[in-house]
């Protein structure tokens, strides 16, 4: 089991036929092991950091993915011939998470 100074790694990859891989991954103390039965506060303290890690984890995963579609579109604009267009962020964040038809041009 993990002694009172281990570290256990969150760690998320990612790999893709047509982009860079990534690998993000954020330390975390591991619990303490010294009895059968962590404290309360043991178990609390560990569950808080790891929210922070996993929420920390998914905002730099985010910030890759989007990076990626950004050079995707780029890509695949240049290869139909068309300027790449630039994001709009405001109807972006609006439509987050809803299903949006595409427009014509």
């Amino acid at each position: 089991m993990a002694g009172s100074n281990d570290k256990i790694s969150l760690t998320a990859s990612y790999r893709s036929p047509s982009n860079a891989p990534f690998t993000v991954a954020h330390e975390l103390q591991a619990p303490p092991s010294g009895t059968t039965n962590p404290t309360v506060p043991d178990k609390t303290k560990y569950l808080n950091d790891l929210r922070k890690a996993t929420a920390s984890l998914q905002e730099q995963i985010n910030k890759e993915l989007t990076q990626r579609m950004e050079e995707d579109k780029a890509t695949e604009a240049s290869k139909n011939g068309k300027a790449p267009k630039g994001v709009d962020e405001a109807k972006e964040e609006e439509n987050y998470g809803e299903e949006v038809p595409e427009e014509e041009d």
